[in-house]
């Protein structure tokens, strides 16, 4: 789920970069130029500049929420923390207690 969600925010930001770059802007934008103009006066400049500005509110939104949504899909790694922190906490207990049992008397040292 983590995966797909990624992957379509990415879809999202792609397409998003294009509505962006499409959009007639005070230039003239890359609509006039690969024949943009021809579909403006298919369905009309105004309904084309409202199409787009919808598209890209559209994906700016999408991509919000997908990454809102990646956020609670997130794999639990703090749970694998946990248990790496017991079992070194483990690991100091026992050696502590080894060297105290393999204490030699004061006695049989020699001086």
């Amino acid at each position: 789920m983590y995966v797909l969600l990624i992957s379509l925010a990415i879809v999202s930001a792609i397409l998003l970069v294009l509505v962006v770059l499409a959009q007639n802007s005070k230039g003239g934008g890359l609509s006039s130029q690969f024949g943009g103009s021809g579909a403006s006066n298919l369905i009309g400049v105004k309904k084309t500049g409202d199409i787009l500005e919808r598209l890209t509110w559209g994906f700016a939104i999408a991509i919000i929420a997908f990454s809102l949504a990646t956020n609670f899909t997130t794999p639990n790694v703090a749970a694998t923390t946990d248990e790496i922190m017991e079992k070194a906490n483990e690991q100091q207990a026992a050696p502590a207690a080894l060297p105290k049992q393999q204490a030699k008397p004061a006695d049989s040292v020699k001086k």
